[in-house]
């Protein structure tokens, strides 16, 4: 059996491989709420054969999204308009489901991508108070964020809380806390954004401190038996940033928690990184935490091949592998990988025609 195209256990999860679609945020939603569009691109998504499909970055309050037009879950509304698209989505597809619950922090409050993905001020239309661990601006054409005071924390982790109840309302099956990419628990983490000096700054402890009560409270809130993980950036590629020595003593106390499983990125915290992009870039991260864990731990970034993704499963450098550009490219991804290493992949009963004439299938 192909090893990429093997069973994967997270938690009490049984993955049928070991490809999973990451979170990829859409900037498509209508005011936190998921759109006809949601119901297109997770279907889509949904009908590619992976194990594990993780929905893009998903709000807890208003003041988390990136842009206005990020995908929220923090009211009837918003948890109304996903249950729409799930429903759709789970009368075709039997893959597994989670979300990414996030906060922007610093960096929230700004344009679509595709329209410049700037900052917006607080006093211009779509924009708002920003909100971090200090205040230090992302960049110099960003807003200087508000430091949050304990009450403003407080409620943070409430509304984690209620996001988190929200999802097991929804059916879907696992949680993903997002401490990565430079928004808001990354923010605390990192001794270049966090210049507090209470409870949840200047120690690496201290400075935790946010991610590890985030994940407690919705670890204690979301049913046993569904998993919640962890996507933490490893490095910010920055001299005296956070860094993979910090992450293994992050990762360590996550799996002290229970967390099930790591999801291992780099960088988004300052315009300052260094990145030295190349094929399996961050693999060397993943796999230096999979020798400090028991837990599964996900790579990710710039695996694009079948007999890529396949060495690093085989050669024990990760868990699993993550796709997100790849898979928007070729939605189909996982098809031509069963393809290419002898194994199958699930798809609708509508498709199980569509391999070319004398070609093996590698639909089930």
């Amino acid at each position: 059996m192909s090893q990429l195209f093997s069973p994967l256990t997270i938690g009490q999860l049984t993955l049928d491989n070991r490809i999973i679609i990451a979170p990829m945020c859409q900037y498509s939603a209508n005011d936190g709420a998921a759109s006809d569009w949601h119901t297109i691109h997770v279907g889509q998504m949904s009908l590619s054969g992976a194990g594990l499909l993780i929905l893009e970055a998903t709000a807890v309050n208003p003041q988390g999204r990136i842009s206005y037009a990020d995908l929220g879950l923090w009211d009837e509304r918003t948890q109304t308009a996903l249950d729409k698209t799930l429903t759709a989505v789970r009368q075709y597809s039997p893959m597994p489901i989670g979300v990414q619950l996030a906060h922007a922090g610093r960096k929230a409050s700004t344009e679509k991508p595709w329209d410049g993905g700037g900052s917006i001020a607080p006093d211009q239309t779509n924009g708002w108070q920003t909100v971090a661990p200090s205040a230090l601006a992302y960049d110099e054409n960003s807003s200087v964020p508000k430091a949050m005071n304990q009450n403003d924390i407080d409620a943070l982790i409430s509304d984690f809380v209620n996001a988190a109840k929200r999802t097991d309302a929804l059916g879907l099956e696992l949680i993903e806390i997002h401490g990565a990419h430079g928004y808001l628990l990354h923010q605390f983490l990192s001794p270049l954004s966090n210049k507090r000096d209470d409870q949840y700054g200047g120690s690496l402890e201290n400075r935790m401190r946010l991610l590890l009560d985030v994940f407690t409270a919705v670890r204690a809130e979301f049913p046993s038996e569904k998993p919640v993980g962890v996507r933490v950036s490893a490095t910010d590629w920055v001299e005296s940033g956070w860094d993979l020595e910090q992450t293994i003593e992050l990762a360590k106390a996550l799996e002290a928690l229970g967390c099930d499983y790591i999801h291992v990125s780099t960088a988004g915290l300052s315009p300052e990184q260094q990145i030295p992009v190349e094929a399996n870039y961050q693999v060397p991260f993943a796999t230096a935490i999979k020798e400090a864990v028991e837990i599964p731990v996900i790579a990710v970034g710039l695996i694009t091949e079948a007999k890529q993704a396949q060495s690093i499963i085989t050669e024990q450098q990760a868990d699993a592998v993550a796709l997100a550009r790849g898979i928007l490219y070729n939605p189909h991804w996982p098809w031509y990988a069963a393809a290419e290493l002898g194994a199958k992949v699930k798809a609708p009963k509508q498709y199980l025609r569509s391999s070319p004439h004398g070609k093996p299938s590698p639909i089930e």
